[in-house]
C-alpha cells in the first residue's frame, strides 16, 4: 500500500522524456554528456547496422530463406516506393543508399522505443527499473534528421541545376512586381519543410507513449476496488495503443519522413517548370 502511495504523488507521464546526464561531458560551450537519449540513438545506430548486414549479406537462393525474404520485402520498399516515387532515375543510384538508411534507422529508432529496457535512470532497491523510450519523442533528434534531408535537398538542387536552381522558386508567369514576394514565400515554404518533419515524427511518438504510459500507468496509482474498474477499461486500451504504435505507426512515420526525403530531394534536382 505505501508504494502504491508513493507511486501516486510521483508518477508523472512526462517524466519518462526528461534526460538527465549520466556522464557529464563539456567541451568549452558544447554540451556531450551521455544521457538517455544517446544510449537509445547508439543502440538504434547498431541496431540498424546489424538489420542491414543481416539481411542484406544472406547469400542469393532459388527458393529464399526467411533472412532473404525480409531483405528482398525491405529493399522492395525502399526500392520501388520510396527511392523510385520520388527521386529521378538519374540520381537513385547516388540518393538510394540515404533515403534507405533513413528509413531503416527511424524504424529502428521507433521499434527500439516500444522495448522495455533497464535504461529508465532510476532504481527500484538497487535495481534498475524498466521502460519504454522513445528517442524520437526528442524533438532535437527530429530536427537534426529534417535538417539534413532539407540541407540536402538543396545542395543537390545547386548542384544539378546551379544558381537557376533558385528560379524554381518563383512561378513561371508571375509579374515583376511579385518576384521578390513569391521568392520570399517559397523560401519560407523550405524552412517550414525542416519544421513539419520534425514535428510530424516527434509528435507521433510522443503522443503514442503518453498514451501508453497514462493507461498502464493508472494501475499503479490505484488500489481497492477502483483498481478493478479502472484496470478492466485502462489495460485493453493501453495494449490497443501499443499494438497500433507497433504494428502500424513505426513503420509509416520511417516511411513518411523517408519518402519526403527522397520527394524533396527529387524536385529539387528537377524543379517543375
Amino acid at each position: 500500500m505505501n508504494g502504491l502511495l508513493l507511486a501516486a504523488g510521483s508518477f508523472n507521464p512526462a517524466n519518462e522524456f526528461e534526460l538527465n546526464d549520466w556522464i557529464s561531458i563539456h567541451i568549452g560551450p558544447i554540451d556531450m554528456s551521455i544521457n538517455k537519449a544517446v544510449v537509445y540513438l547508439a543502440i538504434s545506430a547498431l541496431l540498424t547496422i546489424a538489420l542491414g548486414l543481416f539481411t542484406m549479406r544472406s547469400k542469393l537462393a532459388l527458393l529464399p530463406g526467411r533472412r532473404q525474404t525480409v531483405g528482398e520485402a525491405l529493399y522492395e520498399v525502399a526500392q520501388t516506393q520510396i527511392a523510385a516515387q520520388g527521386l529521378p532515375t538519374k540520381a537513385i543510384g547516388r540518393w538510394f543508399p540515404y533515403v534507405a538508411s533513413l528509413f531503416l534507422f527511424i524504424f529502428t529508432m521507433n521499434m527500439v522505443g516500444f522495448i522495455p529496457l533497464p535504461l529508465t535512470g532510476d532504481k527500484w532497491h538497487g535495481i534498475p527499473t524498466w521502460g519504454i523510450y522513445a528517442v524520437t519523442s526528442q524533438l532535437s533528434v527530429t530536427l537534426v534528421l529534417a535538417i539534413l534531408s532539407v540541407v540536402f535537398t538543396h545542395v543537390e538542387g545547386l548542384r544539378y541545376n546551379g544558381v537557376r536552381y533558385f528560379k524554381s522558386f518563383v512561378p513561371a508567369g508571375v509579374p515583376k512586381a511579385m518576384v521578390p514576394f513569391m521568392f520570399l514565400l517559397e523560401t519560407i515554404s523550405h524552412v517550414f519543410r525542416v519544421i513539419s518533419l520534425a514535428v510530424r515524427l516527434y509528435a507521433n511518438m510522443l503522443a503514442g507513449h503518453m498514451l501508453i504510459l497514462v493507461s498502464i500507468g493508472l494501475l499503479f496509482i490505484l488500489s481497492g476496488i477502483t483498481f478493478w474498474i479502472v484496470a478492466a477499461v485502462s489495460l485493453p486500451i493501453g495494449i490497443f495503443f501499443y499494438l497500433f504504435e507497433v504494428v502500424i505507426v513505426v513503420t509509416i512515420q520511417a516511411f513518411i519522413f523517408a519518402a519526403l526525403t527522397a520527394i524533396y530531394i527529387g524536385s529539387a534536382i528537377e524543379p517543375a517548370h
